[in-house]
């Protein structure tokens, strides 16, 4: 994107923010890509060396649990080394600053939380839960990045039933308390800040729809075009540790 565009699409973006009663933000993979976890879905992407069937679905993880355990121990690996990226940190300040009410991510990595972000939303779950398939026991988390890859599947002590993530594998519903939480947020936004989502994924790619017919705003931060283009008031096509730092100085100045 020329820089001139840049410069202007930011200036507007921060317009609307600041003159936004409530602003939300929806991130997808991009706003982690900084942070050493890749797209999944881009070339180079995790979906690109696993078949998400085969690997990302609860009826694999039945039948078979090794294969599902081996994708997820690589995906703990690069979780456990990445660290919160200036996009994280700038939704954080926004937040702290009272300009942002939560973050409603598809991201599973936690780096919302740990770069200070409070109220996130975990559309698709997250590591830092894990539970018996079997006898529903509930199991530490910082044990599962400490898993060797010869103990895979990880195994209940207590039953022998495998142990999942409480993360949403394809084909599985959006949890209620994510739908519920997700809804009230996106019903009150006068502004979406959509990042780092391809906005192919359903249902979360409905939200800045819902905003949008209500009349709010749409902003959209990503490298390239995607399902949402044609929806937003912004478009803002730059790295996401790019962009938002420099729309919260704007907001924040």
């Amino acid at each position: 994107m020329p820089e001139v565009a840049l410069e202007k699409a930011l200036e507007q973006a921060a317009g609307m923010l600041r003159r936004a009663g409530s602003v939300v933000a929806l991130t997808g993979a991009g706003v982690s890509v900084a942070s050493g976890i890749p797209d999944f879905r881009s070339p180079g992407g995790l979906w690109e060396r696993h078949d998400p069937m085969a690997v990302a679905t609860a009826e694999a993880l039945v039948r078979r649990p090794d294969r599902v355990w081996a994708f997820l121990h690589e995906v703990l690996g690069m979780v456990a080394a990445a660290r919160p990226n200036p996009a994280h940190f700038a939704l954080a300040q926004l937040e702290a600053a009272g300009r942002l009410a939560g973050i409603i991510t598809q991201n599973i990595d936690g780096l919302h939380q740990a770069a200070g972000s409070r109220n996130v939303v975990e559309y698709h779950g997250g590591l830092g839960h894990f539970a018996c398939m079997g006898c529903g026991r509930d199991h530490d988390p910082a044990l599962a990045k400490g898993l060797a890859p010869e103990a895979l599947p990880w195994h209940c002590e207590a039953c022998g039933g495998v142990v999942r993530p409480d993360i949403v594998f394809f084909g599985e519903a959006i949890p209620l308390d994510a739908l519920r939480k997700s809804g009230q947020l996106a019903l009150a936004a006068d502004v979406i800040v959509v990042v780092g989502t391809s906005g192919e994924v359903a249902p979360a790619n409905c939200l800045p729809r819902e905003v949008k017919a209500r009349g709010g705003g749409v902003v959209v931060i990503n490298l390239a075009e995607s399902a949402f283009s044609g929806l937003a008031d912004v478009s803002l096509y730059a790295p996401a540790q790019e962009v938002l730092p420099a729309l919260a100085a704007r907001v924040l100045s």
